[in-house]
């Protein structure tokens, strides 16, 4: 297939260009530029920019397009405005945090409602607080402009190398540091995840098989205690003597310090217990963790604390809080 990936050079976009490489297909990423590529040579890059000119794409005719980077629906339309009817099949990758709030654990595909984008501007800012409902928007748009039969793919955090937003890495580097780890709780709450090269190789799949609607990308199915998740980072790549502290959740809120412990809800979440039969009974596979953190452990090598990071003295100021 003739494949376009939108946004085809970092962490995910990267991920699905290499899938689909790999897969035999004919790639064309399209992006600002801005990004290093390490794609084979025989992948065509084009330079367009979703929010002025995507002139590039003219002409052009694909079998499917991968949206990777539609945050606003704004973004859908000027896509489907370059493309006409030439994108193929229509791809687009979404979020788990396109739903409501879950109302039990659990939950399939069937059974969970998108957030309501009535008064929402289409071209809003993305914020912690209008990302859900604008990429719950984003589905809309894509439904509307590419037919109901687009596929909607819907991961939750997503894990591995080349990781920009750092967050499964802070927990691989900080691992590596050894001594005490911080551990927020409780145990009660849960984690999913999913490894950019499983999310690639599911979505390249769905696309090859022709699958359409939504789909759970994530796992475990039904989500791992937050606490034991990093727990088996801890043992699988830190050095002899390292323990994992666990600190309550009111002692992190309480030093105001949430931020800084990446992939972590103070509470009970019921879009961290996704059911993911439908993608698992569609070819979903996801690899160990230990895995995905040996795959950060090359990628990150020795390079220097990040500055988003909890630093080592807040870590010793949560772990005397909670003794």
């Amino acid at each position: 297939m003739r494949i376009l990936v939108v946004g085809g050079t970092s962490f995910v976009g990267r991920a699905l260009a290499w899938s689909a490489w790999h897969h035999g297909h004919e790639v064309t990423v399209l992006n600002r530029g801005r990004t290093a590529s390490d794609l084979p040579g025989v992948v065509d890059h084009l330079v367009g920019d979703r929010h002025g000119d995507l002139s590039a794409l003219a002409g052009r005719t694909f079998d499917a397009t991968i949206d990777v980077i539609a945050y606003r629906p704004v973004d859908v339309d000027r896509l489907a405005d370059a493309l006409g009817d030439r994108g193929g099949r229509h791809l687009q990758i979404s979020s788990v945090s396109a739903y409501r709030d879950p109302e039990h654990d659990g939950a399939t595909e069937d059974e969970l409602e998108l957030w309501d984008d009535e008064g929402l501007d289409p071209a809003s800012r993305v914020s912690a607080a209008t990302y859900g409902p604008l990429k719950a928007a984003c589905e809309r748009a894509a439904r509307r402009r590419f037919g109901d039969d687009v596929t909607i793919v819907r991961p939750t955090y997503v894990v591995g190398a080349h990781d920009h937003t750092l967050r499964f890495p802070y927990w691989v580097a900080r691992a590596r540091r050894g001594g005490p780890v911080a551990v927020p709780g409780p145990r009660e709450a849960r984690l999913q995840w999913i490894d950019a090269r499983d999310l690639a190789e599911f979505t390249l799949g769905a696309l090859e098989d022709g699958l359409t609607g939504p789909f759970h990308v994530a796992a475990p199915s039904g989500g791992e205690p937050f606490v034991e998740a990093i727990q088996r980072v801890v043992a699988h790549v830190a050095p002899p003597g390292t323990r994992v502290l666990e600190v309550p959740a009111e002692v992190v809120l309480a030093a105001d310090l949430a931020s800084r412990l990446p992939l972590w809800s103070p509470e009970p979440q019921a879009v961290s217990t996704l059911d993911t039969t439908r993608a698992r009974a569609s070819g979903l596979a996801a690899r160990p963790l230990e895995e995905s953190a040996d795959d950060v452990v090359e990628w990150w090598g020795e390079r220097p604390w990040s500055d988003q990071w909890l630093t080592p003295e807040d870590e010793a100021r949560l772990l005397a809080a909670s003794r």
